[in-house]
């Protein structure tokens, strides 16, 4: 049976106002991928300081959170076989200019502070972060029709 992981996906300020939602969050369904929690929200300076707790007293910290509070983002949550490394190939190299062709980040960015995406970078990233954003509820659980068409179990 193929392990079923979770990653937290955040589509940051630039993709939400260049209006990439919709081509972004299609990549991640067409791989099939569940959705299994999305919200809409503008994250507060205090949950961006957490996200991104480990860069702290680097020189671009307080430009990460500047950035990531900036203006709303899409927060969601995907499920399935190996999604950790399924979300992180579909969204490419955290730098566009090294990303390939067909991921999001080459076919929609440029640099890397305008990366457009986040994703966990594994499984106690991906636990930390799910539970950062969605540890009040959100969560869905349920079984799609197509699952059986997408997943050999």
């Amino acid at each position: 049976m193929a392990h079923h992981e979770r990653s937290l996906i955040i589509i940051k300020p630039d993709a939400v106002q260049r209006g990439l939602i919709g081509d972004i969050l299609v990549r991640y369904e067409m791989r099939g991928l569940r959705i299994a929690a999305l919200k809409l929200e503008r994250i507060s300076k205090e949950t961006a300081e957490k996200h991104y707790g480990e860069h702290i007293g680097k020189p671009f910290f307080d430009g990460l959170v500047a950035f990531i509070t900036s203006g709303p983002s899409v927060l969601l949550v995907l499920e399935g076989p190996e999604a950790i490394k399924i979300v992180r190939d579909t969204n490419g190299d955290t730098k566009p200019v090294n990303a390939l062709p067909g991921t999001i980040r080459a076919d929609f960015g440029l640099t890397i502070g305008r990366n457009l995406v986040h994703a966990s970078d594994g499984a106690e990233s991906a636990a930390r972060e799910v539970e950062l954003f969605f540890g009040g509820g959100g969560i869905i659980h349920y079984t799609r029709a197509i699952d059986a068409w997408i997943i050999e179990e």
